[in-house]
């Protein structure tokens, strides 16, 4: 009777034990990490690495990070939460032909950061970021490459925030930047030290949108280098300290319901420097360089300095 009664207790101790542990074995972890010789079936750690990015969100944290050990190709992949991903110290790559390199469909208050990744659609995939839903995007010290569509297509459905630095985006067939919020979002936007080059136009902003741009450059770009345009609601476009040159179209445009601020700003060799439609506005703060373009144009207003 003793020893059943140990056994009992032994089989129970053991049988707690399995399930107090159980929740660890699937834990998300904070940081995760990818290699090239990974494996999804792994659980992502430094030692047991994942082989894609796809496969290393889903056993990531909210607000965790997947960092990349090696040079690689990573795959596309769909985000749905805060995360950061980071090939900080290495070439992290995604190849995405024929689909997007990134979609980020998170929550209201969610924030994702994209640092130091190339993002190649080899002539035929997509979009190279493309934002439906979330809070903030942040693309840091990436290069994006060959796409159908566009290199960042954001087009949130709420109140959301792009943020993109030290970016390189070449040869997207729409546009290297597109802010397009939908029926119910708007965006505000910070371009910083970015080159599109090469595209069918630089950046568009369109209704509902705030958008910034300094040290930034359009050069190459079949149509326009920069322009806002809108159908129902305002946009605002700020570009200060920035070059917009070789474009095919217009060096900057303002179409209907938009006003567009240039500040010490060169606009030089586009078939148009500053170009108006609409009610859309320029308004010049008076140190800009607008010269040798087929047509120069003007502002709407020029402002003094203060």
């Amino acid at each position: 009777m003793i020893r059943s009664s140990t056994a009992a207790g032994i089989a129970l101790l053991a049988a707690a034990i399995a399930f107090l542990a159980a929740p660890a074995v699937h834990a998300q972890a904070t940081r995760t990490w990818v290699s090239g010789v990974g494996d999804d079936a792994n659980p992502c750690s430094r030692t047991a690495p994942c082989k894609t990015f796809a496969g290393a969100i889903s056993k990531t944290a909210a607000k965790g990070e997947i960092s990349v050990l090696d040079p690689g190709g990573y795959g596309a992949v769909t985000i749905t939460k805060s995360i950061t991903i980071s090939g900080d110290g290495t070439l992290a790559g995604i190849l995405s032909a024929g689909t997007n390199g990134i979609v980020v469909n998170a929550g209201v208050n969610d924030v994702v950061i994209i640092r130091n990744v190339s993002i190649n659609g080899v002539e035929t995939g997509l979009n190279g970021i493309r934002f439906l839903a979330g809070g903030e995007l942040h693309v840091e010290n990436c290069t994006l490459a060959g796409f159908t569509g566009q290199g960042i297509d954001f087009q949130p459905s709420g109140a959301s925030a792009l943020f993109v630095s030290r970016t390189t985006i070449n040869n997207a067939n729409a546009g290297a930047i597109q802010v397009l919020p939908g029926v119910a979002g708007t965006a505000t936007a910070s371009i910083n030290e970015v080159t599109m080059q090469g595209n069918a136009r630089g950046l568009r902003a369109e209704g509902g949108s705030t958008v910034v741009v300094r040290n930034s450059v359009a050069n190459g770009n079949n149509a326009n280098g920069f322009v806002a345009i809108a159908w129902d609601r305002p946009v605002d476009l700020t570009i200060e300290n920035s070059v917009s040159s070789r474009n095919g179209a217009a060096g900057v445009h303002a179409g209907q319901l938009s006003t567009v601020r240039v500040s010490n700003t060169v606009v030089t060799g586009n078939g148009v420097g500053f170009e108006k439609a609409g009610s859309g506005g320029i308004v010049s703060f008076g140190n800009n360089k607008v010269h040798g373009n087929t047509a120069n144009g003007t502002p709407t207003v020029t402002l003094g300095q203060i």
